[in-house]
């Protein structure tokens, strides 16, 4: 009976390593299939990758060139802040000019009476008061008179010939001032000029 008892333990452990070599054996199957369908993804991975590198560099250009121009977007804006703050009040100052004018021509007709050379008082101080105003707003006189001629300041509506001591394409005569704020010209000076 030991030996009934033995043979059947011994074909148990029989069995039981034919089981694990089988299951090994399917274990191998499946690492080896395992393997190759991991072989198989390393190729089609290495030939995406080519176009994924790609798509990765194309995406990072196009971000490059999106912040380029929110940057430039930006310098833009802060440069036309600084020119809109810089030339506030230019529209008023233009629209001064002409009373400016008025008040010089009214200054330039003589007085004949005791109320006339006090309303030409009054004038005057209201000139020299509105002159005060914009010479503090950076608003200044184009001196012409004299000057050589410059396209960007001097609008030439008359030329004469040259006399004895002038220079040609010089200014010789200012029939409506001209104005500066800082550095733009508001109004360019009406002038005849010497050819």
């Amino acid at each position: 009976m030991a030996d009934k008892h033995q043979a059947t333990t011994d074909d148990q452990t029989a069995a039981k390593a034919a089981a694990t070599k089988t299951s090994s054996a399917k274990a191998d199957v499946k690492d080896a299939s395992t393997d190759q369908a991991k072989a198989k993804a390393v190729e089609m991975t290495a030939e995406e990758a080519t176009a994924l590198k790609k798509r990765a560099d194309d995406f990072e250009d196009k971000y490059l060139r999106a912040e380029a121009e929110v940057q430039n977007m930006q310098t833009r804006f802060q440069k036309e802040q600084a020119t809109l703050i810089k030339y506030d009040g230019q529209q008023l100052a233009k629209d001064v000019l002409p009373v400016i004018d008025n008040l010089e021509r009214a200054l330039d007709v003589e007085a004949a009476d005791e109320a006339g050379t006090q309303l030409k008082k009054g004038v005057q101080m209201t000139y020299d008061h509105l002159e005060d105003a914009l010479k503090r707003n950076h608003v200044t006189e184009i001196i012409a008179e004299g000057q050589k001629f410059d396209p960007t300041q001097h609008q030439a509506v008359q030329s004469v010939p040259a006399e004895d001591g002038q220079e040609a394409d010089t200014v010789v005569k200012v029939l409506q001032k001209g104005y500066l704020l800082k550095d733009r010209v508001l109004r360019p000076a009406m002038v005849i000029v010497a050819q």
